[in-house]
């Protein structure tokens, strides 16, 4: 998609972890997968696609209820159990997206105001951050669990923003003006659509897989700002961004 140069001005930022700043999704599906492989199952795209930005045990039971004829032992606690204990061997080899490193620390170095919100397990993101100092270490703790963007903007970076949705009665014009001035991350189309409920500006990076299955059929009213195949094509200068260092 083009980029324009006559975007809202944005003074702060809130990213998404999974799947946006790193490459985790890679380790859900193929945990998942190998789980599945000695019955003959496999979670594809379509089926994922209904699992991203749900809780974790609403998200399995979606899962498994693809999978009726799965053996009696086969139960959503053994599901969870073993994913879990799979997926915390592989979290500190995970690596962070193209252009995400370049991304955050360019705007941690010009002071840019920055949250990451992450609907992950403070566990789960212990361990799928630790070794990635580097890039964590720029957010400087400030990483909430949901609510998510409002919780970020309000909390960590000191912006009053207000709850509820944008449009609703207590939502005074000052909190929409503010909470317009914050430009959102995201790669899950219930994270775009949270996003623009909350009045923000989003830049969604969705997975390739999600679009090849018509993943980008969000409704109109919540359509991102800008999508990109990749944080390496954000500009940050068209949002009103210190450009990055030639």
């Amino acid at each position: 998609m083009a980029q324009k140069a006559t975007r809202a001005k944005i003074e702060y930022v809130i990213f998404d972890m999974d799947g946006l700043l790193i490459d985790s999704e890679r380790v859900y599906t193929d945990v998942t997968n190998e789980l599945l492989a000695p019955y003959g199952k496999e979670m594809t795209w379509d089926i994922k696609a209904g699992l991203m930005g749900k809780p974790e045990r609403e998200a399995a039971a979606h899962l498994l209820s693809f999978f009726p004829d799965l053996p009696p032992s086969f139960t959503l606690d053994y599901y969870l159990k073993a994913r879990r204990e799979m997926q915390d061997q592989r979290w500190p080899t995970v690596r962070p997206l193209p252009g995400a490193l370049k991304l955050v620390q360019h705007l941690h170095r010009h002071r840019v105001p920055i949250a990451l919100a992450t609907s992950s397990l403070r566990r789960n993101f212990e361990l799928k951050s630790s070794h990635l100092g580097a890039l964590f270490d720029c957010f400087e703790g400030r990483i909430p669990h949901p609510d998510i963007f409002l919780v970020a903007a309000e909390k960590f970076l000191q912006r009053k923003v207000g709850s509820g949705e944008v449009g609703e009665d207590h939502v005074s014009e000052e909190e929409s003006a503010e909470r317009a001035k914050g430009l959102i991350f995201e790669d899950s189309i219930p994270g775009v659509q949270a996003a623009k409920r909350a009045g923000m500006k989003v830049v969604w990076v969705p997975d390739a897989n999600l679009l090849s299955i018509g993943g980008d059929a969000a409704p109109t009213a919540e359509t991102p700002d800008l999508q990109l195949t990749s944080l390496e094509e954000f500009v940050p200068e068209e949002w009103g961004l210190p450009p990055y260092d030639s």
